[in-house]
């Protein structure tokens, strides 16, 4: 499974070096990533089959709005990758304050989110779902640090 995750993180960061738009790349990642993420994540999270309905519903509900929250990442990433050697102070501090906002924002989605399957399945599949979600994000995050030049590199 790790093995999953990682190369679609690493698909994800070659496929922004070989970007035609944002909007395209973003849609095309998101579309290819989701069914093998949701894959992953049902081969991992087991509701029993009363509970099933109900978590496949809230996990939707949930990838929809991560969904949001990844295109915010990605627009930000490109702007990065496109300005990084000449950012300006204000430009630096405007993308990093906007980076810990937005991974702020998607902590407190994946968090509320556990509280919501928990309240209509068990702990045990909340648990499982917040653990799948964390390692991927933690496998993301981890991809794009490697790959994201550092400032005066």
């Amino acid at each position: 499974m790790k093995k999953v995750a990682l190369f679609f993180s690493a698909f994800m960061i070659s496929s922004i070096l070989f970007s035609q738009t944002i909007k395209e790349e973003v849609d095309l990642f998101q579309a290819a990533f989701g069914m093998e993420k949701k894959a992953m994540v049902a081969a991992f999270v087991t509701p029993v089959p009363e509970q099933a309905d109900a978590f496949w519903a809230l996990y939707d509900e949930y990838e929809t709005k991560r969904k949001e929250l990844g295109k915010e990442r990605m627009e930000l990433l490109y702007f990065y990758a496109a300005n990084y050697a000449t950012l300006s102070s204000e430009e630096a501090d405007l993308y990093t304050v906007n980076m810990i906002a937005l991974q702020k924002r998607t902590d407190a989605l994946l968090n509320t989110y556990y509280k919501k399957v928990k309240k209509v399945t068990n702990g045990i599949v909340a648990t499982q779902f917040y653990q799948i979600e964390l390692y991927i994000l933690t496998a993301i995050r981890m991809e794009i640090l490697e790959n994201v030049p550092f400032i005066g590199e």
